[in-house]
């Protein structure tokens, strides 16, 4: 699920608005009035949504948003007047006042962009370092060399006694070259 946190400058407002998306089955990590502490919540999630107003007790939403770490969007609460200057971002707008079914779809939509980035993300391979495939190569090139096998064949096996050992990639070919050098 997808970690919400609030951030307005007054308190109670910040408890409403987490109450609001808590009966609604959203789960708000955390309550904030600043935007030091909303970013120091960042911290223990990979990715969520930030839910606060035009200006903190600290800063204002925009220096927010440029602070915020790869994967959480934000969703800027403010008079109509406001939200005006925030046309040419990423920043979701919602103009207050609102309604509570607003809130909630665009909490939901958010929920689900974030959902679908976050499962996007998990599709893709993980890069390797560059001295890790400077790893297996050399041991591919180990195993065509005393093994007689074209590259393919030699990273067919790696892929294999990786699986077979659920071991990585890199760690079988650490122990192919510990075993063939040795």
């Amino acid at each position: 699920m997808t970690g919400i946190i609030v951030a307005l400058p007054g308190m109670d407002d910040a408890r409403n608005i987490k109450n609001l998306l808590v009966r609604s089955g959203y789960p708000v990590t955390a309550v904030c009035t600043s935007g030091a502490q909303a970013l120091a919540q960042t911290d223990c999630l990979n990715d969520g949504i930030v839910v606060c107003g035009y200006k903190l007790t600290d800063m204002l939403y925009s220096q927010l948003y440029e602070s915020l770490p790869p994967g959480f969007e934000m969703l800027l609460m403010a008079s109509q007047r406001f939200l005006m200057e925030c046309l040419d971002n990423d920043i979701v707008c919602l103009a207050m006042p609102f309604k509570l079914n607003d809130l909630i779809n665009t909490v939901e939509m958010m929920s689900t962009s974030i959902a679908y980035k976050r499962k996007e993300r998990r599709k893709k391979p993980k890069e390797r370092k560059p001295e890790e495939t400077a790893l297996i190569h050399e041991a591919k090139l180990l195993l065509m060399n005393r093994n007689n096998m074209t590259e393919e064949e030699a990273h067919r096996y790696l892929q294999k006694t990786s699986m077979d050992n659920a071991t990585g990639m890199v760690e079988t070919a650490r122990m192919v070259l510990r075993l063939m050098v040795d």
